[in-house]
């Protein structure tokens, strides 16, 4: 489901232009479609059909409260990997006991806050991590709910900067570690043990991998069955692909129906944590040419939005399909490299492109965005960040306002009773 379309020669999401929002709110933007959100976490949801579940959006693919409260409107959970962002989860709507806490890096206060605020668990990725846990659960006189996060050693077959699931990853305990751990917590009387995690990467594309994964942690969710321990959450992770440059994933209902199929002999609540797959194809960023440039060697659109707006191009050489929001009524093409206006080389939406022939003022539309976009940005080179809009039919709301001069200083001070 596109909800990006031209009709009559203007791009729109869903019902509204985007040339129309553009005159509106400026630019550089980034547009939503509450319409692709809600779909997209429906097919998860037909995917499970009666089995025993809990779909935990990935709050790191985009934070905004807009979003999160469109899914939370569904029934929606979040996965999440900082205190901001359980505080985002909790302001937008969706209800603690639906949270689970993942990452190798929480600290005591982000810990207090997470068993103060009731969450469904934390998804604990070492041994020290369980220590302090049980510390300042004692304190606060709490037991925590605790997951292991289990190392499968699996290649998900992805840019290696987002493969979490190999032995030379940073990301949780092997299957010899975990079996220790979860010894360890059971006889803890400051832990309660409820689950086991396994997350092995992002934009997967293929089944097999996530299939492969799966077995070896309910082989893990065997052993320790032996062991006494009974868990009642087994999380199966997130990590779908989307299609950027054609790439052909399975669906959320496909790779779900897969795994509940294959989870048939087991009565745990079955928990997966998407993100790029719900929102990277709801979103868009737009941009506007400011210039164009020949310098014997190369053309250029240079733009105004740039890395620090949109950094997964220069991050992972990422390829975002690029659009002219008005189409040219010309049939022209050029190859270009379309930059922004940030003082580095490595500033680029995308290099080599062969895109229509468009002058300055026009608009561009960087397709499939709308997952590690705005919440990657920064402000590199004290530049504002972006405004972020949400589309819903034939209406639009500003749902971040753009970021003024001022708001960037607003935090910061210069003390008076000190010379430089």
């Amino acid at each position: 489901m596109d909800s990006f379309q031209y009709r009559n020669g203007i791009l729109f999401c869903e019902d509204v232009s985007l040339a129309d929002i553009a005159q509106q709110v400026g630019t550089p933007f980034y547009c939503y479609s509450s319409t692709h959100l809600k779909a997209r976490f429906r097919a998860y949801e037909k995917g499970f059909g009666n089995r025993k579940h809990l779909i935990c959006f990935a709050v790191k693919a985009n934070s905004n409260l807009a979003v999160l409260s469109c899914l939370a409107s569904l029934g929606a959970g979040a996965d999440i990997v900082s205190g901001g962002e359980l505080y985002r989860a909790v302001k937008a709507g969706i209800s603690p006991e639906k949270i689970v806490y993942s990452g190798v890096g929480k600290t005591e206060e982000e810990m207090a806050f997470a068993l103060e605020q009731g969450i469904a668990m934390f998804n604990v990725e070492s041994l020290e991590e369980l220590k302090t846990l049980s510390k300042v659960a004692k304190g606060l006189g709490k037991k925590a709910p605790v997951a292991f996060r289990v190392n499968p050693d699996v290649d998900p077959k992805t840019h290696p900067y987002i493969s979490t699931g190999l032995k030379k990853n940073k990301f949780g305990l092997s299957p010899e570690q975990a079996l220790d751990a979860y010894k360890e917590a059971a006889t803890d009387p400051n832990l309660t043990v409820v689950g086991i995690d396994c997350h092995i990467g992002s934009q997967i594309v293929e089944m097999d991998p996530f299939l492969d994964a799966f077995e070896r942690v309910k082989n893990m969710v065997k052993k320790l069955e032996d062991m006494g321990i009974n868990l009642s959450f087994v999380d199966i992770g997130g990590g779908l692909g989307i299609s950027y440059k054609g790439e052909n994933p399975p669906s959320p209902e496909e790779y779900i129906s897969a795994v509940v199929d294959k989870a048939q002999d087991m009565p745990q609540t079955i928990v997966v944590e998407p993100g790029r797959s719900i929102c990277g194809n709801a979103g868009v960023l737009v941009t506007k040419i400011l210039y164009t440039k020949d310098n014997g060697e190369k053309e250029f659109y240079i733009v105004d939005a740039g890395m620090n707006d949109l950094g997964r191009p220069s991050l992972y050489d990422a390829y975002h399909e690029i659009r002219a929001v008005k189409e040219p009524s010309s049939p022209g093409t050029k190859q270009v490299d379309v930059v922004g206006p940030i003082c580095e080389t490595g500033d680029f939406l995308a290099r080599d492109r062969v895109l229509p022939e468009l002058t300055s003022g026009a608009l561009l539309a960087v397709m499939s965005a709308g997952a590690y976009g705005f919440t990657m940005s920064s402000n590199y080179n004290s530049r504002p960040r972006v405004a972020e809009v949400m589309v819903y039919g034939d209406k639009f709301h500003v749902v971040r306002n753009r970021e003024s001069w001022d708001d960037l200083i607003s935090l910061e001070h210069i003390p008076q009773e000190v010379s430089c």
